[in-house]
């Protein structure tokens, strides 16, 4: 391929590894931890792929020295991972697990010492089960327990953590475990959707004035999952439910944020939030982010369907489109994460953005302690180079995170995805650093 170099990004651009913790500690009831919503439904028949579960995980939480380390061997300057909020809160509020506060502190510091910038998100899915119970995400309470999440981890570790992201993925984790049941907690319908929308606007935002409020000098962000849609013809059936689809999967969360409100001209269904909303809600839905995480990996082409309620759109899948696809049956669409990154840049709100995840699964094999991946190095090269244009544009990109370190729990897709730059072998731990990982570090030196 034509030259790719990281000085072309510019010299502050931020190069980086995303992770999430239940994906890789393990330890799942170590050192009194508490039980998330994510380990009683892996816990469930039928759940997860294969029956998998993350009990150990690649480990992290007892190896997470030698995988700093290898952060660091490929030239890897910022470490994205969340703080598992059992870990620190075992019942959610209330009683502070101090094991779980030294566990991270742990973390902190050992990646400080090998020149390691730590990337913390505070809420990477894992709710606390004793919450679930009381209705999660659906009872607005989780608002004041949330920020009382966000106090705890602000006061431990604000003054070596200097960025922050509030959450990951909202919509993902609302839509896949409140609306279609295929994550944890696995509960369905509009009736649990709707409040989780706007329950977590308000955490989100009360999140960040928190830490706003806690560390003034903190970076302060959050991320968002985006898919680059198009419909799958010009016909006026078409555009529109590539328009609906947008505005759910793209705009849902991040405009009421902006002060835009929710899209309800694109979405009439969502009028039924006006029935959760209290006095106060307009003002505490909006904060001024230093940064917006998109994470991108693919785009999806969407058609008209009078059988799909509240929507008529569905997706056209990439198997049936006859697209090269990876392991995960999504589209390898480079372009897609250019288009992303213009649509948000529209947004002037926006103050800067970044990819805070992109990558690919890919059926990667260990050979005489070897893992050949070409095709997720050309991969990322590829979508390197489309925000690579999309910042010559004069988009306000500054940064970009690899999804992710090592293989890992790839939630209801349990072992079977490998997104890693390093492989695991799960029976034994051993890493193996694949040929991608070797590219993104003599890439990263520059």
């Amino acid at each position: 391929m034509d030259h790719l170099n990281k000085a072309l990004f510019g010299e502050d651009f931020k190069w980086g590894v995303s992770t999430a913790a239940f994906q890789i500690e393990g330890s799942i009831d170590a050192d009194g931890k508490g039980v998330s919503i994510w380990d009683a439904f892996t816990a469930k028949k039928g759940k997860i792929l294969n029956g998998h579960k993350a009990d150990v995980a690649c480990d992290f939480y007892n190896s997470y020295e030698a995988d700093i380390d290898l952060i660091k061997q490929l030239n890897i300057p910022n470490f994205r991972f969340s703080i598992s909020w059992t870990r620190v809160l075992p019942n959610g509020t209330g009683e502070v697990n101090q094991a779980g506060i030294d566990y991270y502190n742990r973390v902190i510091n050992y990646c400080i010492s090998q020149g390691v910038e730590p990337w913390v998100t505070i809420y990477h899915w894992d709710l606390p089960q004793i919450l679930e119970d009381k209705g999660g995400w659906t009872n607005r309470n989780i608002v004041e327990w949330f920020t009382e999440f966000v106090t705890l981890c602000a006061k431990n570790f604000g003054d070596r953590v200097k960025y922050w992201m509030v959450m990951n993925e909202p919509s993902v984790f609302s839509g896949a475990g409140y609306f279609f049941g295929i994550h944890a907690p696995g509960k369905t319908g509009l009736k649990n959707f709707l409040p989780v929308i706007h329950h977590v606007i308000l955490a989100m935002v009360a999140g960040g004035k928190k830490l706003r409020e806690l560390l003034p000098d903190a970076e302060i962000g959050t991320t968002f999952s985006c898919s680059y849609i198009e419909p799958r013809s010009e016909s006026k059936r078409d555009v529109k439910a590539a328009q609906v689809a947008d505005a759910l999967v793209n705009r849902l969360f991040i405009e009421p944020v902006l002060g835009l409100g929710y899209p309800v001209s694109d979405i009439p269904v969502l009028k039924g939030l006006e029935k959760f909303y209290q006095p106060g809600d307009e003002q505490n839905m909006v904060f001024d982010f230093d940064f917006i995480g998109l994470q991108n990996y693919t785009r999806e082409i969407v058609r008209y369907s009078f059988f799909t309620p509240y929507l008529n759109a569905s997706l056209v899948k990439a198997k049936d489109r006859k697209v090269d696809i990876t392991a995960m049956g999504w589209e390898v669409y480079p372009p897609a994460i250019y288009h992303i990154i213009k649509k948000f840049n529209a947004y002037p709100q926006i103050k800067k953005i970044l990819i805070t995840e992109n990558g690919a699964a890919f059926p990667d094999e260990a050979i005489n302690d070897e893992v050949n991946d070409p095709r997720r190095a050309d991969y990322l090269q590829t979508h390197l180079k489309q925000v690579l244009r999309a910042k010559q544009e004069g988009c306000r990109v500054e940064g970009y995170f690899v999804w992710t370190l090592t293989d890992n729990f790839e939630w209801a897709e349990g072992y079977h995805p490998r997104f890693g730059l390093i492989h695991v072998d799960f029976d034994t731990q051993k890493r193996i650093i694949k040929s991608s990982g070797k590219w993104y570090a003599e890439f990263l030196r520059g």
